[in-house]
């Protein structure tokens, strides 16, 4: 595994979640508060990845932070 498999990863990572973010906006009276609440978590999820992919290049990197937001969900 090299930085930049994960940096694409990453990058896959943060347009899907933006998609899952997008869903909620797609709500309406009749959508379950549960559906609601799982997606939320899964958007959390995605992140929760997406960090621990930076994490993976920070290792790479012999402890550099690398923090990227324009690879981060939701930003």
């Amino acid at each position: 595994m090299t930085k930049e498999d994960c940096e694409q990863l990453r990058r896959e990572i943060k347009l899907v979640a933006d998609k899952v973010l997008a869903t909620r906006d797609l709500r309406d009276a009749a959508t379950p508060g549960e559906a609601i609440a799982n997606v939320t978590l899964a958007y959390r999820h995605l992140e929760d990845a997406g960090m621990r992919l930076g994490k993976a290049i920070q290792a790479i990197d012999g402890g550099v932070s690398v923090y990227d937001r324009t690879q981060v969900a939701g930003a």
